[in-house]
Parts: structure tokens; sequence; C-alpha cells
């Protein structure tokens, strides 16, 4: 008896390894829909993470993405990512981020992003964390934000194991904060 609940147990086990890394679900806010809401594990002390996730405005009106807040941090903008001249910048997006009518806008790595400040605590992997995205039309919209690796550059991306691959990450080396 105790070698099949060993066995099944075992089984499972390897069901759960085996297993693609949960997506969130699509949040609907009114003609909005929000999908593929994650962010980055981050490495001990670190005290900024991204969020990345998609908006569709199935809609025949525009919104905009005006705020963001978040419990687990202290301070939480909309940035963009951008190159001038060669040298990669963020900003924030102080008039917020338009959603125009029928059109879809991706808030991934090197582009438009939420950005997390004052961490207070680590994002690891597997965990959500819970985010309050604000609209000026379709209001107030809770998502969670499904941690990947360290790496990952895209949801159910395992970052390689947890380990960066160094060759595929943009040159931050002249970036510089406006």
């Amino acid at each position: 008896m105790k070698t099949k609940l060993k066995d099944v147990l075992l089984a499972a086990f390897a069901l759960a390894l085996c297993a693609a890394p949960a997506v969130a679900d699509d949040v609907k806010a009114g003609d909005l829909v929000i999908s593929q809401a994650w962010s980055r594990a981050t490495p001990g002390g670190a005290k900024v993470a991204g969020g990345y996730l998609i908006i569709e405005n199935k809609g025949t009106a525009a919104d905009r993405l005006v705020g963001v807040s978040a419990d687990i941090a202290g301070k939480a903008e909309i940035h963009e990512m951008a190159m001038d001249n060669g040298v990669m910048k963020m900003r924030p997006l102080d008039k917020g981020l338009a959603i125009d009518p029928g059109k879809t806008v991706k808030l991934a790595p090197g582009g438009y992003h939420l950005m997390l400040q004052e961490l207070k605590g680590p994002f690891k992997q597997g965990d959500k964390v819970p985010v309050t995205l604000q609209f000026e039309k379709a209001g107030k919209v809770a998502v969670s934000l499904d941690v990947q690796g360290v790496g990952a550059q895209a949801p159910g991306d395992a970052g390689h194991s947890g380990h960066m691959d160094m060759k595929k990450m943009p040159d931050h080396s002249g970036m510089k904060m406006k």
C-alpha cells in the first residue's frame, strides 16, 4: 500500500513539474480586456520591478491608462522606454497611455511598462502581485501580475531556469533616467 501511495505522489509531483506556468486570467473592464499580466522575479534587495500586460479596447471610444498602484510598492508609474540617439531612456508618462478604440496596446520589456518602485519585498517566481490600474473611463481595475523567472521575456517564460541570458538582454550601459 505504501508503494502505491508513493508512486501516486511521485507521479503527481512529476506532472506538477511538467505543467506550464499559470498565466493570468483576462480581466474585463467596460470595453477593455486586460490579459497576460506578468512581472519578473526580483533579485534580493531589488527596489524596482516592471509590470507587463496587454490592453485591448473592444469599444468605439478611446480610454486612457492614467495611473497604477500596488500595495507592495511605495511608488508606481506608467513608463516608456525608448532609444534616443543611441541612448536608451526611460520616462514616466505623466498624461497616461491612450488606448484607442479597436486597438491593442502591449506593455512589454523595452517599451511601455508599469514601473513599481520602493518595493517592500521581493517578487518570487510563482507569486501573484496585485496591482490596480486606473483608467479615465473604465475606472479602477484590479489585476494580478504572474511572477515569472528573473530573465523571463514573456508570460510562461521561466527565464532559462532562473538564469539570465546576457546575450539576449539589451545593453543598458548608456541608459539615463529622465
